[in-house]
């Protein structure tokens, strides 16, 4: 059995929002993949889709129902121009809401943007025993997010508590 002090490698799906990025210019998406893989994570899967919220919720739905899947990492769409629509495809999905984290995420950017981090709409939450955090698509902010939260949060060896620990209660009822 793994002690809770032991480093839990889990496994991750990485989806990149935007009507702009390619495999070719992805940095955000580049930049999570790297900061997984060098926390000892695994990546699961990776997708580059447009922001259309069905195919946002359909690509985020196929990931929530597999099993192998612990978490998914998306970047981009949560702004609030016309076409920005990740929280409107990916919250109605939700258990649960994890309403710290955007309130987190925004407060610790306000040092690096200042008042532009009212724009953001980041957000996190549960979906079917599913981690799912939801960042703006710039790298800068796909730094703050992974290195201030995400990454601390999915490490078994974070104290006093972390998500990654609670896994293996996520799906009680």
């Amino acid at each position: 059995m793994t002690a809770a002090t032991d480093f839990q490698a889990l496994r991750l799906c990485v989806l990149t929002v935007s009507d702009s990025r390619t495999a070719d210019n992805d940095t955000s998406g580049d930049f999570l993949v790297d900061a997984l893989t060098d926390a000892g994570h695994r990546l699961l899967d990776r997708a580059i889709l447009r922001d259309d919220k069905y195919r946002l919720r359909a690509q985020v739905s196929a990931w929530i129902a597999d099993e192998e899947c612990d978490g998914i990492l998306v970047t981009g769409g949560t702004g609030f121009t016309g076409r920005d629509s990740t929280p409107e495809a990916l919250l109605p999905l939700l258990d649960k809401e994890m309403p710290g984290f955007g309130e987190m995420f925004r407060a610790l950017s306000y040092e690096d943007i200042g008042t532009s981090t009212l724009q953001s709409r980041a957000f996190a939450g549960l979906a079917n025993g599913t981690f799912l955090f939801c960042l703006p698509g710039s790298t800068s902010a796909c730094k703050t997010g992974w290195e201030k939260l995400i990454q601390p949060q999915l490490d078994a060896r974070t104290k006093p508590c972390n998500l990654a620990n609670l896994r293996p209660r996520l799906r009680e009822s």
